[in-house]
């Protein structure tokens, strides 16, 4: 898979983990706390992926420069 599409989902999983952990209240809301857990889980495992491809200073500008503006 082209690793600029591996390093969109992990943003985009970034996003909705970051996202579910706000709607989680602390963890005391078990289902966004799995989505948060869920959420950063997989947008590691696509980042350590897209970082077999690309080199990591070029991957993780463009990861936090879109999770900033995204979140």
């Amino acid at each position: 898979m082209h690793p600029y599409v591996l390093l969109a989902g992990a943003i985009a999983a970034e996003l909705g983990g970051t996202t579910a952990l706000e709607l989680s209240e602390g963890f005391s809301k078990p289902l966004p706390g799995m989505g948060a857990v869920v959420g950063y889980g997989v947008a590691f495992y696509l980042l350590s992926l897209t970082l077999e491809e690309l080199p990591i200073g070029a991957v993780y500008a463009t990861w936090a420069a879109v999770g900033i503006v995204g979140v």
